[in-house]
């Protein structure tokens, strides 16, 4: 793999290998907003590690001109914290699925995100299992019918954000794949955030479950389904953008904006030491209440990496640097004859 000496473009971080995605999956797009974004950051390719679980989101790595790595079902956290915590000078990524990440992976998922380990995570949610030809997933709404729940799903979903924010994440975002702008600033905010980042993409599955978030890409209707938020800004949304919220004691509640003082609409705060205006940004569901898209936290705290190399830096002072041969000559030995 070569430095990229000129100015990079999206084509740099294609690799020449066919993409094997079903003809209009979401996949695609994801794919090429990340390449985008990477590119105009400019990010060392050399330096640039993709590392997926099992899934049809996990052939990503396969496509990225970077490192990568294909790893097993559900471990794509887990190994991905080793190359961070071996290099912390590499940009690492991983990219999950709600199967992946939210079913057998979801110890592994848990606890990169409350270590804050530097890792980018997307975690593409269609609401099913598609490599597998289409059963009900962790994401999948009561009621959904697949091949595995021909009478409809009776498991109660597990919501992404609020899974992370619960375990303490300290960036939690959302977009959708053909949203391209929204998209690409989600990436650019992810690829700027020091710990865990955790971007939820709502991803078509156009095979098994497509339409599954047509409330949210549907041209029409899909601005008065969700709500961009933006720290420092009021939520307003809506096509005429005449619509916002306020809070009814602390549950939100859409208003019409000309009916209520500036001061009453809610105002986003992505930056709070609290993670509860995000955690109930994260509750609200379509129809009830418009769903958000963007960055819902972003705060600093300390990353795994560091804490870690901090400790290996205290052990050196107090004890000297590290000696093997000395290590297996102190103490009692034995002569094998």
């Amino acid at each position: 793999m070569s430095t990229l000496t000129a100015a990079p473009t999206a084509k740099d971080y294609k690799s020449d290998q066919e993409v094997r995605w079903c003809p209009g999956c979401g996949d695609y797009s994801i794919l090429a907003q990340v390449q985008r974004v990477l590119a105009e950051l400019g990010a060392p390719r050399e330096r640039t590690v993709f590392v997926s679980g099992i899934g049809c989101s996990s052939r990503f790595p396969y496509y990225m001109n970077t490192y990568g790595f294909h790893s097993i079902h559900g471990r794509a956290p887990t190994i991905a914290t080793g190359v961070k915590v071996a290099n912390p000078e590499l940009d690492v990524w991983v990219v999950t699925g709600d199967g992946d990440g939210l079913s057998i992976g979801a110890g592994q998922l848990l606890h990169a995100l409350r270590r804050n380990v530097g890792l980018k995570i997307l975690l593409f949610n269609n609401r099913i299992y598609g490599l597998t030809k289409g059963q009900y997933s962790p994401t999948s709404p009561i009621g959904q019918r697949s091949s595995s729940t021909p009478f409809g799903s009776i498991d109660a979903p597990v919501r992404p954000l609020s899974f992370a924010l619960g375990v303490g994440a300290t960036f939690v975002a959302r977009a959708v794949d053909v949203d391209v702008k929204s998209l690409q600033a989600v990436l650019r905010a992810a690829a700027a955030h020091r710990g865990t980042a955790f971007v939820e993409i709502y991803q078509d599955c156009n095979v098994y479950n497509h339409a599954a978030f047509a409330f949210a890409t549907d041209r029409e209707t899909k601005e008065d389904n969700i709500v961009y938020v933006e720290h420092g800004k009021p939520l307003i949304f809506g096509k005429a953008r005449d619509k916002g919220l306020r809070l009814n004691g602390s549950t939100p509640e859409v208003v019409r904006v000309a009916d209520v003082q500036a001061s009453e609409l809610l105002v986003h705060d992505a930056h709070a030491a609290s993670p509860a205006h995000a955690f109930m940004l994260a509750q609200m569901q379509y129809p009830a209440l418009p769903e958000p898209m963007g960055v819902l936290r972003a705060v600093e705290a300390p990353t795994f990496e560091d804490q870690v190399f901090a400790q290996i830096h205290d052990a050196r002072q107090r004890s000297g640097e590290p000696d093997l041969a000395r290590l297996l000559s102190t103490g009692d030995t034995w002569e094998v004859k």
